[in-house]
């Protein structure tokens, strides 16, 4: 079993939440959130915000860690069990432009209830939950955007 560990963002711009399409030879087909592998020498928080840049070209802080998510699946060679460490972060505007490299066809920010259906993946939607529920505590309390609480 290969053990690996990734790092994401529920990224937030006025209350949208931005998700990513992908395409993979018509195998794996779906929406999903941006995240991507740890690299050498990385800490979590750089790995999250890497990846969102590079997956969408979105510039995006941090807010608060979420927390982690794992699961496991089969690659050609062997088992993949991967922890995901997942970041609310904020947006500093609309702007989107899914990675092709990496078969992300579209992309874009949807209302909270649009972007729950839309998920794939039962753990992101738990993450998007728990992420859209400390969204809104720090937008009731007036403290969104206001400082990092990481």
């Amino acid at each position: 079993m290969i053990e690996a560990t990734s790092c994401g963002g529920v990224v937030i711009f006025r209350g949208k939440i931005l998700l990513l399409y992908k395409n993979y030879r018509n195998k794996y087909e779906g929406w999903v959130l941006p995240k991507g592998t740890v690299e050498a020498g990385e800490e979590h928080p750089q790995t999250a915000l890497r990846e969102v840049q590079e997956e969408t070209g979105v510039s995006a802080t941090i807010i608060k860690y979420i927390g982690k998510s794992n699961y496991m699946f089969s690659s050609a060679s062997d088992v993949v069990k991967k922890d995901v460490h997942w970041y609310l972060m904020m947006a500093d505007s609309y702007y989107s432009k899914p990675q092709r490299e990496e078969y992300f066809l579209d992309s874009g920010y949807y209302k909270y209830h649009e972007a729950y259906h839309l998920l794939k993946f039962p753990n992101e939607k738990q993450i998007l939950e728990q992420a859209y529920a400390e969204y809104t505590d720090l937008k009731r309390c007036n403290q969104w955007g206001s400082k990092k609480y990481y």
